[in-house]
């Protein structure tokens, strides 16, 4: 089963295999503190400016911050893959080594 931030195997349309590309996690760390500190922020904002019972952050923030994640997610690893594949990027051997 695919997971909502993960690629297919392969390209629907040219068959680019996906697997060969190194994506990890890389993005879900920069997008968790971006996230996070947007939400303070707005958390902060609305909670000075109106005062609202605190069941109303619990349904404002919550349905966002995990609609920002996945999207974020898919968009920021979709980026990387990209940015990869533009430069023809590969894992690093032994023969990459630059000897003095």
């Amino acid at each position: 089963m695919q997971g909502l931030a993960s690629f297919a195997p392969r390209c629907r349309v040219c068959g680019l295999d996906f697997s060969r590309y190194n994506v990890g996690d890389g993005p879900a760390a920069f997008l968790t503190t971006v996230i996070g500190a947007l939400v303070v922020v707005l958390a902060m904002v609305v909670e000075f400016s109106f005062e609202p019972p605190w069941w109303v952050h619990l349904v404002l923030w919550t349905p966002l911050i995990v609609l920002a994640t996945i999207l974020g997610l898919r968009v920021s690893k979709a980026a990387l893959l990209i940015a990869e594949h533009r430069r023809q990027a590969r894992e690093a051997t032994s023969s990459d080594v630059v000897k003095p």
